[in-house]
């Protein structure tokens, strides 16, 4: 019997229980908080990777330009609580490995950990006139002024079911809160007509929009004082080190590039543990992703690991359309 099956009776029960919430949200029974300035929402229906953090510093990267950001996150599997605002010197262990990738990228822009995003909220607003909130599509407490969706390509909601049959945190209902969806992580060469049977599946309503996107690599590879080009790969044995929710997309690269290497795979945000960072130390190269460096940089301590940064690509349309559109929805923003 399909192991799904088996646990089809207990998603029907978590279905009653997250519809129940939302439904008291939906009709004010639960206090679901707005605030004067305008707070993004990005954020996804199902477990596992989607392609948030490249989304967050995407909209880093052009938002910085005409507003005082600020990124809360909640800081996934860290070793500390509360409140905490990231600092360059901060670890991995204390503010999580996607919050420091961000702090690192843009050390301009105000980044902070808190489970509690309404109490990260009132902490940030003297520093910030805009918040994005990562991984918050599920947090009801707070009414974002523009709400982003995202849902890989290869495990599209409208094909899945709740937890634990499936992966979905909620119902598929849900997506009517966003307002803007992205189907991310396309593979190359997926006709359009794919594309175009995926919209016609999602029955957008007037308030959203769709775009699609794929996964873009950069050209170079980075370590602790120096980048090389991707290609200085090629003809030396290394070994990939993942601890990501869905590392195909990348070994499909590295393979579509006939590089040679091993793969060693662990659990999404994996803490790594001592006699792991033992073994790790014996290989010649190392590549990893960009937040699993976070995690390996001061661990590992040798030259010779490297990470390789990804972008988000938008299919079919210039990034300035997805661009012009956040920033429309931010500049005509008003608290009802």
């Amino acid at each position: 019997m399909n192991f799904r099956k088996i646990l089809y009776p207990f998603s029907i029960l978590y279905d009653g229980v997250t519809t129940l919430r939302n439904f008291a949200y939906d009709h004010g029974w639960k206090e679901s908080t707005a605030y004067e300035m305008p707070v993004i929402s990005v954020g996804n229906l199902s477990v596992g990777g989607t392609g948030k953090s490249p989304m967050v510093e995407l909209l880093i990267s052009f938002l910085k330009e005409d507003y005082k950001v600020a990124v809360l996150s909640r800081g996934y599997k860290r070793k500390t609580s509360g409140f905490l605002e990231v600092l360059q010197n901060s670890t991995a262990e204390e503010v999580g490995d996607e919050p420091l990738q961000f702090k690192h990228k843009f050390p301009e822009v105000t980044v902070a950990v808190c489970a509690n995003r309404r109490e990260g909220i009132e902490k940030l607003q003297k520093k910030a006139e805009v918040i994005i909130l990562d991984d918050a599509f599920q947090h009801r407490k707070v009414k974002p002024a523009l709400s982003i969706l995202l849902t890989s390509f290869s495990n599209l909601f409208l094909e899945d079911c709740l937890l634990p049959a499936g992966n979905l945190r909620e119902s598929r209902k849900g997506m009517e809160r966003a307002n803007i969806i992205v189907v991310t992580k396309i593979p190359e060469g997926t006709p359009y007509s794919k594309l175009q049977e995926i919209q016609f599946k999602m029955q957008l309503l007037p308030h959203q929009s769709l775009y699609f996107s794929k996964i873009g690599y950069d050209a170079k590879i980075y370590g602790i004082s120096e980048s090389l080009p991707l290609e200085y790969l090629k003809d030396k044995p290394f070994t990939l080190v993942t601890g990501i929710a869905n590392p195909i997309p990348l070994l499909d690269f590295l393979k579509a590039k006939n590089f040679s290497f091993s793969h060693r795979k662990f659990p999404d945000h994996h803490h790594f543990s001592s006699s792991e960072i033992e073994n790790l130390k014996n290989e010649e190269l190392i590549l990893t992703t960009e937040k699993d460096y976070k995690r390996l940089q001061d661990k590992l301590q040798k030259k010779a690991l490297y990470y390789l940064p990804i972008t988000t690509e938008f299919l079919y349309v210039e990034a300035s359309a997805f661009k012009n559109e956040v920033l429309e929805k931010l500049e005509s923003y008003r608290l009802d």
